[in-house]
């Protein structure tokens, strides 16, 4: 896998026709979701997106970063801006919801085990995938953290990093393994744990 490449995603270095790529987008988002990672082919993508398969390794180089950009692509709807609902709680669980809802709605969850095997033995997908795939929503909630930090809702010197694990644990550990549904755990009752351990307090948010 170029590294280079990799690294700066899909390239656009000439002109690219945006219905193509949304088409692309989208037939490697229902093929994957369809078959899994590994029974997908470039030669799948393009004869259901209409396009050459050149045209697709042009801005992919493998399907694996497709893979990714479709994935991104999906869950980038699902990732609204913090919300100040004025609570810790209410904050996070106006974030978490909408993600945990389409998480959950298809089977995401081999796609995102699939990426995850890749990133194990290639170190600059690694890097791509967590840039891409886990800082931008691990940003959003940091954001909501700091907020309660200045409300004086939690202790300046909370571990904010240890509560992200915690919060998103629950999500990813259901959406991987499917041994429940992923919108569980964000439902008041299953997160109360996890957010009175990071308050100053202890009591419920309202």
């Amino acid at each position: 896998m170029s590294s280079d490449v990799t690294r700066r995603g899909p390239q656009r270095g000439r002109p690219r026709s945006e219905r193509a790529r949304k088409a692309i987008l989208e037939a490697a988002s229902e093929l994957l979701l369809a078959r899994g990672l590994s029974a997908v082919s470039m030669d799948a993508v393009a004869e259901r997106a209409g396009v050459s398969k050149a045209t697709i390794y042009r801005w992919w180089p493998t399907k694996e970063t497709l893979a990714l950009d479709a994935l991104y692509t999906e869950w980038a709807a699902a990732r609204p801006h913090p919300r100040d609902t004025g609570s810790l709680r209410g904050d996070l669980l106006s974030m978490l919801r909408p993600w945990a809802r389409l998480a959950g709605s298809r089977p995401y969850g081999r796609v995102v085990a699939a990426l995850l095997t890749e990133a194990q033995t290639d170190p600059v997908f690694a890097a791509e995938y967590r840039q891409r795939f886990v800082e931008p929503r691990r940003e959003q909630a940091r954001e909501i953290f700091r907020r309660a930090i200045e409300r004086g809702e939690i202790p300046a010197d909370t571990e904010v990093e240890v509560a992200l694990d915690l919060l998103y644990g629950p999500l990813y550990h259901r959406l991987l393994h499917g041994h429940a549904a992923a919108q569980r755990p964000v439902r008041p009752r299953g997160h109360r744990h996890g957010l009175d351990g990071v308050r100053r307090d202890g009591s419920d948010a309202h």
